[in-house]
């Protein structure tokens, strides 16, 4: 179970850094920089987490973070390997065409360009990496 409150405790009663309530806890430092700022965000302070249960406070806590998108728009797989053999295709243009064609969506999965221009497409280079036989 999540150690949300004794986070909160440490930190908001016991004024303890980071640091040590993440050693008290046997937890890492960064999820307690994360419980802290949640709590801080949700307006929190110590007398209203004593009132709150267990799953009120992880409710309070977590909220904003529901907000995030829980699906992705998957690509077409087929369709990109035969855009791919198409001459002057590259996985740039298809990424640029796959974000495109899904305004407001979030693309599933990517990484920084190498070059800096924007984004490029992890899925795309994994699933032609490995398929065998395709160039």
């Amino acid at each position: 179970m999540r150690k949300i409150r004794d986070v909160l405790r440490l930190k908001l009663e016991a004024r303890l850094s980071h640091e040590r309530i993440a050693a008290s806890l046997s937890i890492f430092k960064g999820v307690v920089a994360k419980y802290v700022s949640l709590a801080s965000v949700a307006g929190l302070d110590w007398a209203t987490v004593q009132t709150l249960s267990d799953t009120a406070l992880e409710r309070r806590v977590v909220q904003g973070r529901l907000d995030r998108p829980t699906h992705y728009v998957l690509p077409d797989y087929g369709r990109a390997r035969q855009e791919l053999r198409r001459k002057g295709m590259t996985l740039m243009l298809l990424w640029e065409e796959y974000v495109a064609a899904h305004p407001g969506q979030p693309p599933t999965a990517t990484a920084s360009s190498a070059n800096g221009i924007g984004a490029t497409p992890k899925w795309v280079a994994m699933t032609f990496a490995l398929t065998p036989g395709f160039s």
